[in-house]
């Protein structure tokens, strides 16, 4: 990769080392051809320039998720980036379009769970990490859109975890396939249940690996054209069939025979089965048990997975009698018999075997040894029986035992893919193939040159695989690429199966020939392919040979190739076997064509193999293959060890080495023109500053360097093997004296920092020390001032004290004198006020002990009053509660005592009421009379003063003497007349007040009275309110037999034939009952006034011909369904469509009825209306159905739910004296208005009916419809964002401008661009929230709607950021950050009532981000991270976050090792404590929210009145409409 020239001192370079295989270091000085690298161990190392490979010194710390992103696509980086991705449990990469998996050792179930497939389902192949799942999908994705079987091509060493990655590739196609097959068990799990089965007799331990399998699988799952699995079938190539007969040291030979020989005794019994020891096929090897495993146990669990893959128990049964059988087969051993080239049975023992073998296979004894041996021949002129010597005869038997074995085998298979079921019609398949990899051992025989020589086959198809995907490559991006040889391995296949002349084709040809030995065999080989540059002689060996494969050279012992490759057909065990009793033996052997059967025949393991591999290889090519490569990271099988040998060897052996060989013939070096712009653009400053194309300015940075050979495609820059090195040589130049510029600046800055510094410092002494100077001369004077203002003011307190002490005196002695008179003063005053102060107490306490004592008194005598009352009252209530009959009858006398308090309250108003009348009358007479009685006496007044007057004048005109006396005594005797008149008018305006002043008190007295009644009747409104409460609980426990009494008595009016003629009154006391259930007991004392509206409904309905009550009442049943079909609209904030149908079933008491058809009616009408998803439609039966369950959820209750008694306001209105109150202001309706209030309830009572079971259902279907509703909104809008999610996870690369300084302006445009699609979800959002908002949804549902919403887009950036390392970067941290600030401005206008907290919902992807845009990742502590920057995540996330960020702005790192470490540890202990390692968030597609909750969060409804819909606004069986009820 690195041509001398490009390796400098300085230059970081990997060289070769004996413990790592290679390692990292420092150019030190360049020798010629030889260079001196400083290791990174501390070792200094001497090795050849071309032996040195480039480093990549900006490789990620945690390496890159596909290895054609390399810088140098070479040895050591592809060791180094998988050891790197290792460390941080991320097993897969890729390498183009290859997996390549490495075996982590241990469960890691957060990678394979249905979150994470939920993810791959559909993602473009590259798109997120690499993953099985991933593999998977794009075969899936493949096939469904090109019509083309796909394959899928796992293959890696034994103990790479080829079976695992098979079972979670099937598991994956089963996901997206999803097809259950019988017994509701899917076609995937019967292919696993399968694998118990195959691996017991296909499986065996060998030098590496516990279970190694040792047949190919390769599983074909059929697909019909929806793409659902329609059928599976398990295909088996290339069992190694002489494993049975040869097993070398310390590998075992197949578990099913050890399996048996540990089963239970009674079953060894049956079978003659001892211990593994005592059979010749099972104790050529010493190693008969394998650490950790019970074989009887796995006997059980064998016969277990026969049992679910369908095989009966007689079935069963007969394959371990065929197993045991051929253990004892090969217990058989032959002598010497008395004939030439003759054998016989050897000893008792052989005999033994021999006799068992026959009867277990149930065939004649006699017959099988005569077919192990002799031989028939026949001829044109006879029938020759001639016998076999004890060697052929051995070579018979054992070819004998892998004929049975084998075809047991192909027994198995076919049975399970009878058991699983095929579809011969299907046209697309997807196959995976599970097969063993390359081998090479210490010693190598003819199965190890079998399984290499499929290997070969296999990467000769990946080979060509390769370079077509290079060839795509190159012709997408239009590139010249004809010059490019394409690197195969035909000739090693050529010098394995060629015919003629071929290594399997001389293997057979030696078969052949009675006499050929392997010495013969191995000469052969010598001499045919002394030429071949594959074929290599061992120096110290006759019989070995070495071939070159493409994975390195392999030396196989030939010392047992013929034996192995022999595969007799002979028709004496062809014969024997047929006929044998057993059906099972008989079926494994069908009789053969009768030209066949009449010889034996020879056939080759190896060429059944290469025709089997044909086969396999035919199947591979008319399929797209995709290729897994297992990688086994450690030989002891522990998690954590990375051995780099081993890697690098399994590397070599799946081919990934050889694929990098191809990509290095023609460009392994591609880098996009804004990555290579960004590394390389320094080296052209120039292209920088202009205005070029990417494409142009990369290539003028390459002619700039003088690069030949490179090739510019469409979106990248292709070089050659070496280029990359020397640009980045040409690039560490530019940034080497770059650096050393600013080392030169920074020097210089520094050394006049410390100039300028030192100057300053002593600019600085002096001026302290002039400063320190003249303060001391400063001081000095200050003293000296100090000294004679001290002497000044001492002088000056001595000459104020002595004045202040002459002044105190003459003050002391003044204030003496006066307040001694002051003191004199005060003490009389004193006196005189104590003194007043003790008569006052003392007369006080005189009237108030007075006081006490007449108000004890009192108290006395009124608690006696009291106690003897309430005495009589306990006496009377006791005697009351003695007198308490059965429930019937006091619910009776309740009623009755209801009805007289009732009548008497109406008769205590008409008395008042009269009382008031006759009061007011009498007080108009007696003020009538006084005014009479005034007016008199005022005329009487006017006429004294009359009468004096005329006296007066009368005397004055009179003569003096003569007329005196008469006169005088006239008038005076008129005076007195008047005086006495008005004397009896004084006296009877005197008894007039009088009896005005009784009429008063009388009317007081009478007001008085009548508040004792209030009160009376107030207390009796509260015992009655206790007698309601009991009457209650009566009414509850007969509720049930009332409800059925109802429903019995409108049956028998619907059937009565007298219903047309039936009384007004009659069929309004039926209709008329209350609330509970109960009629209105139809009392005789209801006044003709109660019922007068009623009846003159009754006598209209009467005029016309009445129909039917049922036909009546279908009729408005169609009339409201015809009614809610359509869009009613709002009002007050409140549906009327569910208003209208609540207050209608409410009316029509269809909740307590036993059978009806309108529940289902509403029901199918709100189902049809959502049909057509239109959210506008869903939205407002949203509305509806919430509101009607809720006015459902305060009516229904349960039938016979005696504990939950009726929630009642007990406001006045509602109670008895409230009701009473009522009658008595309006007397005249009072029968009327008391029956109205117990047979419709009032407005603000919540009323509660118990419903039959079709009310409840219909309850349920409503729940079920609103929550439908409900889950139909959020996943719509769930759809609608969800691809905007995909954009927004992601920031765009911003193009070439951004780069150059000073482009702020495209910058910010290209910002503004990128922020569309977060604007775009924020519209969506807005949308369906005026949408609801318009449709009056409970704000409870639409913060529902939203928290899934936020809930669901936080799971999918989340898990978004954590599958793709491109999106753990400090832009795209900055990026979702502006994307969350704009959703949380829609939260902010959207308000909490209907945002709620949403916002909360976004905490991982808000934390997330936050810690991607940190700053100084490496000083924050794990205790920092996890407690105050991510709380919500978990160890697993953060690990997950921390090794996958990279900073492409800045070029910070992510946090330090000890972190990484110290989350290692706690990931460690969460596994151990079993934790959940899941990094993925899930989902949540619940309902969120229970009827009950929904009632809570929302106010208590009133259906209130309502105004009808034109449709039925004029008919009058909906005139209740108007009427507020609950």
């Amino acid at each position: 990769m690195a041509t001398p020239e490009n390796i400098v001192v300085g230059s970081h370079v990997w060289v070769e080392d004996a413990n790592l295989a290679w390692i990292d270091g420092q150019v030190t000085r360049v020798n010629g051809h030889e260079i001196h690298v400083q290791t990174t161990n501390g070792k200094s190392v001497v090795t050849d320039i071309s032996k040195a490979f480039p480093k990549d010194t900006e490789a990620p710390p945690g390496g890159v998720d596909d290895m054609t992103k390399l810088a140098y696509l070479h040895e050591p980086g592809v060791l180094h980036n998988l050891a790197a991705r290792y460390e941080l449990n991320e097993i897969y990469t890729y390498t183009g379009n290859i997996l390549i998996a490495v075996n982590p050792f241990q469960r890691l179930p957060h990678l394979y769970d249905s979150h994470m497939m939920e993810q791959y389902k559909g993602a473009a192949f590259g798109e997120l990490s690499p993953h099985v799942f991933a593999v998977a999908d794009a075969s899936y994705r493949a096939m469904m859109n090109e019509g083309k079987s796909n394959s899928i091509l796992v293959s890696g060493e034994s103990g790479a975890g080829k079976t695992e990655t098979t079972k979670m590739l099937m598991r994956y196609l089963a996901y997206l396939g999803g097809r259950s097959g019988v017994e509701g068990r899917t076609v995937e799990q019967q292919v696993l249940e399968s694998n118990p089965v195959l691996e017991a007799f296909g499986n065996a331990k060998t030098v590496r690996n516990n279970n190694s399998s040792r047949f190919g699988k390769f599983v074909e799952l059929q697909f019909d054209k929806n793409g659902k699995i329609s059928g599976a079938a398990v295909r088996t190539y290339l069992l190694e069939r002489s494993r049975v007969c040869q097993v070398s040291d310390p590998e075992r030979n197949y578990h099913c025979f050890y399996l048996l020989c540990a089963a239970p005794l009674e079953v060894r019994e049956k079978y003659k089965l001892g211990n593994p020891e005592s059979f010749h096929y099972l104790n050529q090897s010493k190693c008969v048990k394998l650490d950790g495993i019970d074989d009887g146990e796995e006997y059980l669990a064998t016969r277990r997975a026969m049992d679910v893959v369908g095989i009966m128990e007689e079935e069963q049964d007969a394959i371990f009698r065929v197993v045991a059988a051929v253990l004892h087969l090969g217990n058989i051993e032959f002598a010497k018999g008395p004939e030439i080239d003759s054998s016989v049975i050897k000893d008792e023992k052989s005999r033994y075997h021999l006799n068992t073998t026959a009867e277990l296979l149930k065939c004649d004894v006699k017959s099988l040894e005569n077919a192990l041996i002799k031989r028939v021949m026949v001829t044109p002129e006879e029938v020759i029986t001639r016998t076999l010597d004890p060697v052929t005869a051995t070579v018979g038997k054992d070819a004998l035992a892998k004929t049975i074995y084998s075809r047991l085998f192909d027994w198995l298979v076919d049975k399970i893919n009878m058991s699983i079921g095929q579809d011969h019609n299907s046209k697309s398949i997807i196959g995976v193939l599970d097969i063993y990899g390359f081998e090479s051992f210490k010693f190598n025989s003819f199965e190890q040159f079998c399984i290499n020589f499929t290997n070969e086959k296999l990467q000769q198809h990946f080979n060509q695989h390769v370079f077509k995907m290079e060839q795509e490559e190159y012709t997408r991006e239009q590139i010249n690429w004809s010059y490019i040889e394409f690197v195969d391995n035909q000739d090693v296949l050529d010098l394995i199966e060629k015919k003629p002349g071929g290594i399997i084709a001389l293997l057979d040809e030696a078969c052949m020939f009675p006499k050929s030995t392997h010495e013969t065999f191995a000469q052969k080989l010598y001499q045919t392919f002394k030429n071949n540059k594959r074929f290599i002689k061992p120096k110290l060996s006759r019989t070995s040979f070495t071939i070159a494969h493409y994975a390195g050279e392999v030396t196989y012992q030939a010392d047992q190739f013929l034996d192995k490759n022999k595969d007799y057909v002979v028709a004496e065990h062809q014969d024997l076997l047929t006929a044998s009793k057993c059906p099972f033996v008989a079926g494994l052997f069908p009789p053969l064509p009768e030209e066949s059967s009449k010889s034996s025949k020879f056939s080759s393991i190896g060429s059944r193999f290469k025709l089997q591999l044909q086969s396999l290889m035919e199947t591979l090519s008319s399929t797209e293959p995709h290729y897994i490569r297992c990688v086994k990271p450690n030989s002891v099988l522990k998690p954590a060890i990375f051995e780099n040998f081993n890697i690098l060897n399994q590397l070599r052996c799946g081919g990934v080495l050889e694929a990098i060989r191809i990509s290095c013939a023609g460009y392994p070096t591609r880098r996009t023109f804004y990555d290579f712009l960004l590394r390389f653009g320094v080296l052209a400053p120039e292209v920088l500053d202009g205005n070029y194309e990417d494409k142009v300015g990369c290539q003028m940075i390459l002619d700039k360097m003088g690069l030949k050979g490179y090739q510019v495609g469409k979106t990248k820059i292709f070089l050659r093997a070496g280029q990359m090195a020397e640009l980045d040589t040409r690039r560490a130049e530019v940034l080497g004296n770059a650096a050393r510029t600013i080392q030169r600046r920074a020097r210089t800055y520094i050394a006049r920092k410390e100039f300028i510094s030192t100057r300053n410092a002593a600019i600085r002494l002096q001026s302290w020390c002039r400063a320190r100077i003249a303060s001391k001369l400063y001081e000095k004077l200050r003293q000296q001032a100090a000294a004679i203002k001290i002497q000044k003011n001492f002088r000056r307190y001595v000459a104020r004290n002595s004045y202040k002490r002459t002044r105190s005196s003459a003050i002391i002695l003044q204030g003496g004198l006066r307040s001694m008179a002051a003191r004199n003063e005060f003490r009389f005053r004193k006196q005189t006020k104590a003194a007043i102060i003790v008569q006052s107490h003392l007369r006080g306490y005189l009237a108030l002990s007075y006081y006490k004592r007449l108000q004890k008194a009192i108290l006395v005598t009124q608690c006696g009053w009291r106690q003897k009352v309430a005495r009589r009252e306990l006496r009377n209530l006791k005697m009351a509660a003695r007198e308490t009959g059965a429930l019937k009858e006091a619910k009776d006398k309740l009623e009755k005592r209801v009805e007289e308090l009732t009548w008497r309250l109406q008769f205590e108003k008409q008395l008042r009421t009269n009382l008031e009348e006759e009061k007011a009358q009498e007080i108009a007479k007696l003020q009538e009379a006084l005014k009479a009685m005034e007016m008199q006496v005022e005329e009487a007044n006017s006429r004294v003063i009359k009468e004096r007057e005329a006296a007066k004048k009368s005397l004055e005109e009179a003569p003096p003497v003569v007329k005196e006396v008469p006169v005088m005594v006239q008038d005076t005797e008129q005076i007195e007349s008047l005086e006495a008149e008005l004397e009896n008018l004084k006296a009877l305006l005197s008894a007039e007040k009088q009896t005005a002043e009784d009429a008063t008190k009388a009317s007081l007295d009478s007001e008085a009275r009548n508040e004792e009644l209030v009160k009376k009747l107030e207390d009796a409104e509260h015992r009655m309110t206790e007698l309601r409460d009991s009457v209650q609980r009566l009414e509850e426990k007969l509720s049930n037999a009332e409800s059925e009494n109802q429903i019995l008595r409108q049956q028998s009016l619907a059937m009565t034939p007298t219903e047309k003629t039936m009384p007004a009154r009659a069929q309004t006391m039926i209709l008329q009952r209350s609330p509970n259930g109960n009629t209105a007991n139809g009392e005789t004392k209801v006044t003709q006034d109660t019922t007068l509206g009623v009846e003159s409904q009754q006598l209209e309905s009467e005029n016309t011909p009445q129909k039917s009550l049922n036909e009546k009442q279908q009729e408005y049943q169609d009339l409201l369904i015809k009614c809610i079909s359509q869009n009613l609209g709002f009002s007050g904030g409140k549906p009327i469509a569910a208003r209208l149908i609540y207050k209608c079933l409410l009316h029509w008491r269809s909740f307590e009825v036993e059978k009806t058809s309108i529940f289902d009616r509403i029901i199918q009408t709100i189902g049809s209306a959502i049909e057509v998803p239109d959210n506008n439609a869903l939205a407002y039966w949203l509305s509806n159905t919430s509101t009607l369950l809720l006015l459902l959820q305060q009516t229904l209750k349960a039938t016979g739910a005696a504990s939950l008694t009726p929630q009642r306001r007990r406001t006045m209105s509602n109670s008895l004296f409230g009701r009473m109150s009522s009658l008595r202001a309006s007397p005249q309706n009072a029968g009327f208005s008391f029956l109205n209030g117990r047979m419709l309830g009032r407005s603000d009572e919540v009323r509660q009916v118990e419903a039959k079971y079709p009310a409840l259902l219909f309850k349920q279907q409503l729940t079920a419809f609103l929550e439908k509703m409900y889950g139909m909104i959020r996943d719509s809008l769930k759809k609608e964002i969800s691809p905007l999610l995909g954009l927004c996870i992601q920031a765009p690369r911003t193009s070439r401008a951004s780069l150059i300084k000073g482009r702020s302006n495209a910058n910010a445009a290209g910002q503004q661009a990128l922020i569309a699609h977060w604007q775009s979800i924020v519209k969506s959002l807005n949308s369906y929230l005026k949408t609801m908002k318009a449709n009056y949804v409970p704000p409870f549902l639409v913060r529902k709607v939203y928290s899934q919403i936020f809930s669901f887009i936080n799971v999918q950036l989340f898990n978004s950021l954590l599958l793709r390392r491109e999106c753990c970067s400090f832009s795209n941290g900055e990026y979702v950050k502006a994307g969350l600030a704009e959703i949380e401005q829609w939260c902010y206008y959207a308000t909490e009532e209907y945002a709620g907290s949403a916002w909360d919902d976004l905490k991982h992807i808000r934390q997330a981000v936050g810690f991607l845009v940190i700053h100084q990742k490496p000083k924050k502590t794990l205790e920092e991270i996890t407690k105050d920057l991510c709380p919500a995540l978990s160890i697993q996330q953060l690990y997950r976050i921390s090794t996958m960020y990279w900073d492409d702005k800045y070029g910070t790192h992510t946090v330090s090792s000890d972190v990484i470490s110290s989350m290692r540890i706690r990931m460690t202990e969460e596994a151990n404590h079993a934790v959940s390692s899941s990094f993925l968030l899930d989902d949540d597609s619940s309902i969120p929210f229970t009827v009950d909750e929904i009632s809570t969060s929302e106010k208590q409804l009133d259906a209130g009145e309502l105004d009808p819909p034109e449709l039925i606004r004029q008919n009058s069986g909906f005139s209740f409409l108007g009427q507020r009820t609950e």
